[in-house]
């Protein structure tokens, strides 16, 4: 599984030019914790987050911070989200696997990450969206895989799937596969991986042997010397 796969697509941008002042009420009003900076081109230019609108931004309570030399000269704080975004930016590709996003996650300790496609952006993934395939049913993983199977080898009704605990199982029922077992136990265990939800793949050997071909012949039995 890819992190396309698991992406939010439809994602709330701001430009390096957006006022910082709005780009805090889109993070309050909608709760995001940052914000993607992209320019023109939809290319991603940086980041901004809650840390960086808040830096220098709310005034002292003289109150509180009594000073010896005297009042400090005011000075206004950025107005642009170019003055106070970060520009070294993490992302990751659309084809980076999610395993590999799960682990910068808890390496980095990271909240989510930047989708680029050619250095534009396509979405953004967040460990909320990595959690939702922990939380799939098995009967949901099952039918993803049995689809994913079924397409591939075009053997409707063929094959027995099941789902524990996100360990998937397949069997062939009937049937002999168009390349080499081997080959096509290769094949679906790819294809199981792709399935969200999915832990580990366990292809059992063909629970029919003997199947005639797919042109309806029966196989002839080896010459014996």
């Amino acid at each position: 599984m890819q992190a396309r796969d698991v992406m939010t697509r439809d994602v709330v941008t701001v430009g390096p030019h957006t006022a910082v002042r709005y780009a805090a009420e889109v993070m309050a009003d909608r709760g995001y914790a940052a914000l993607p900076v992209v320019d023109d081109d939809d290319r991603l230019v940086g980041i901004v987050a809650e840390a960086d609108l808040l830096r220098d931004r709310l005034p002292e309570d003289p109150r509180l911070h009594l000073r010896r030399d005297g009042d400090q000269a005011d000075t206004l704080p950025p107005a642009l989200v170019d003055d106070v975004m970060t520009r070294d930016v993490r992302s990751v590709d659309v084809r980076t696997d999610a395993a590999d996003v799960a682990r910068l996650f808890v390496e980095k300790g990271l909240r989510s990450l930047p989708v680029t496609d050619g250095g534009r952006l396509a979405g953004i993934v967040s460990r909320r969206d990595l959690l939702r395939l922990l939380v799939r049913s098995d009967e949901d993983v099952r039918r993803d895989v049995l689809r994913l199977v079924e397409e591939y080898t075009g053997d409707l009704g063929a094959w027995d799937v099941t789902v524990l605990d996100g360990v998937a199982t397949i069997q062939r029922l009937h049937g002999v596969p168009q390349v080499s077992v081997a080959t096509e136990e290769r094949a679906l265990t790819a294809l199981a991986r792709t399935v969200g939800g999915v832990v580990r793949i366990r292809i059992l050997p063909p629970a029919h042997q003997g199947t005639p071909p797919r042109d309806g012949r029966v196989a002839a039995p080896a010459d014996r010397p």
